[in-house]
């Protein structure tokens, strides 16, 4: 125990005097030489010719030390102080990279045509069933197919400067990089206490990687922060995310790999995510506020767009969300979305609506695909503050697909309120379109709107206005066996609490000033 001890303490203050020269292919303490356990091989990118200067491109040097600690069968290239301007970088099996105190990896920009550049996007026969980020991997800062057992580390930066944000890019734009990090088919994959400044289109995406471990991450971007894609086994913890042109967090199921494989097992808690501040200033600590006009303040959390395989086996716990939109479940594509945990969560100033689960049918797929299914989904203990009022949490289904088992309990929603009554219009289906809540405009409710719901259960939920808001806070529309109890729900006078449409087997327990209550049938019916 003494001499592995004594091992690791000779190997942290090596790391602490800079990481020594070049190539350290072992330590030669006694204590290290006699205790039995294989010496880290340690590259320092600078040896291999790397400036760190900012001005020169260190793509050669950086892929060499890589090269060279992967030749060994393995390795840690490490990054002192400095901006290593850099192309592609090409991460192999057993290696990682630790970026020191004070390093930065610079996204060199796009060459004039006929230069050197970022990797070109490697073809795909399935890119026409999601957007070109999705479909390739290459075309990016630093990226790695089919390796295992690799790893980014350490307290420094990744500034994705010359990256593009993907908007219009095509496999015909050579030398344009457009993800910060790109993992496509590895395993065993860590990504742990680094910051990402501008991503580009994704500053992190991971297609097809299994037993993967995010965590401590910051993450101050213009588009999505993190990107998980048909993996298994991922944990994603601490981290902190600005994205406020595009989603924080976002578990995606595509067809990019070339058949539905399903998003399984994925753990996302103790995160924080807000798409309500200028790029940068998370990262710095000086929180400038974004406006509306120059930014959707995307943010959150969210299952989809891209959903062919599926969602199952997740849980979301412990997570802020701050001036961004809400949580987002989707299966469009035919995926089944099932066993869905979220729990213990604050928003704060949500831009739409709180929560938006959707069943539809946009099967952006292979023909032949049936419709999926959400079900067995619980959320619990949340807290919305300061929520925007033109539409409610909205639950819906399809005609002839109905979301199934949803259960929320302790809910506290307080929104802006205002609603007028002419707002209690109808609702288009929009079956075949993209999944937003914004494209169906203002909400004949301002809790809650479920259509197209086969049994679920609410139980101490309660919805506050700060101004009065004429339109129902719960409105049910092709509802069957929904159990309502112990609410609390604001409402204008001379206005319902529940409207019922089409509802079957509607019970209302412990909800002053209505007796407990059971409906077996609502065709139009308010409350």
């Amino acid at each position: 125990m003494w001499r592995s001890t004594q091992a690791r303490r000779d190997f942290l203050k090596l790391g602490g005097a800079g990481i020594a020269g070049a190539v350290t292919e072992s330590l030669s303490s006694p204590a290290v030489a006699s205790s039995g356990i294989a010496s880290p091989l340690l590259y320092d990118v600078r040896t291999f010719g790397a400036a760190g200067d900012g001005k020169t491109v260190d793509t050669p040097s950086v892929n060499s030390a890589i090269a060279a600690a992967s030749a060994k069968g393995g390795g840690t290239v490490v990054f002192g102080a400095g901006r290593y301007l850099c192309y592609s970088l090409h991460l192999k099996s057993n290696v990682e990279l630790f970026l020191g105190h004070g390093a930065v990896i610079v996204a060199a920009e796009t060459p004039a045509v006929g230069g050197a550049g970022y990797d070109a996007a490697e073809p795909n026969p399935w890119d026409k069933y999601q957007d070109f980020g999705h479909s390739h991997w290459h075309n990016s800062l630093i990226w790695a197919e089919g390796c295992e057992n690799i790893s980014i580390t350490g307290p420094g930066l990744i500034w994705g400067k010359g990256l593009s944000r993907g908007t219009g890019d095509t496999a015909l734009d050579a030398g344009v990089g457009n993800k910060a990090i790109s993992l496509k088919t590895c395993r065993n994959v860590t990504l742990r206490d680094f910051s990402i400044l501008h991503g580009g289109h994704f500053a992190i995406l991971a297609t097809g990687t299994d037993n993967l471990t995010i965590d401590n991450l910051t993450i101050d971007t213009n588009r999505d922060g993190i990107d998980v894609d048909c993996c298994r086994n991922v944990r994603i913890s601490n981290c902190s995310v600005n994205s406020p042109w595009d989603d924080g967090i976002c578990l995606k199921s595509s067809y990019g790999l070339g058949y539905a494989r399903s998003t399984d097992h994925v753990t996302i808690t103790n995160c924080y995510v807000t798409g309500g501040y200028e790029e940068g200033t998370l990262l710095d600590a000086t929180w400038k506020p974004i406006s509306a006009e120059k930014a959707p303040r995307n943010g959150r959390i969210k299952f989809g767009t891209e959903s062919n395989g599926g969602f199952r086996n997740i849980t979301v716990s412990n997570c802020v969300t701050e001036l961004c939109r809400g949580m987002a479940l989707e299966s469009v594509d035919g995926a089944l979305l099932e066993d869905v945990a979220i729990s213990n969560i604050t928003m704060r100033e949500p831009v739409d609506v709180p929560f938006f689960i959707r069943l539809g049918g946009r099967m952006r797929g292979p023909e032949g695909v049936a419709v999926g299914k959400i079900r067995r989904v619980k959320i619990a203990n949340v807290v919305v503050s300061g929520a925007a009022s033109q539409q409610a949490s909205l639950i819906t289904g399809i005609p002839g697909h109905a979301v199934e088992d949803l259960s929320l309990s302790d809910i506290y929603v307080q929104h802006q309120g205002g609603g007028a009554r002419q707002d209690a219009m109808q609702v288009p289906e929009l079956e075949n379109s993209y999944p937003d809540p914004n494209r169906f405009g203002p909400l004949p409710a301002h809790g809650f709107y479920l259509r197209h719901v086969k049994g679920c259960v609410f139980r101490d939920v309660e919805v506050r206005c700060e101004k009065p808001d004429m339109r129902p806070p719960i409105l049910l529309e092709d509802v069957a066996n929904a159990d309502f109890i112990h609410m609390k729900l604001d409402r204008g006078n001379d206005v319902a609490a529940f409207v019922l449409r089409e509802v079957e087997n509607f019970r209302l327990y412990q909800t002053p000033p209505f007796g407990d209550l059971h409906l077996p049938n609502a065709q139009e019916q308010s409350l």
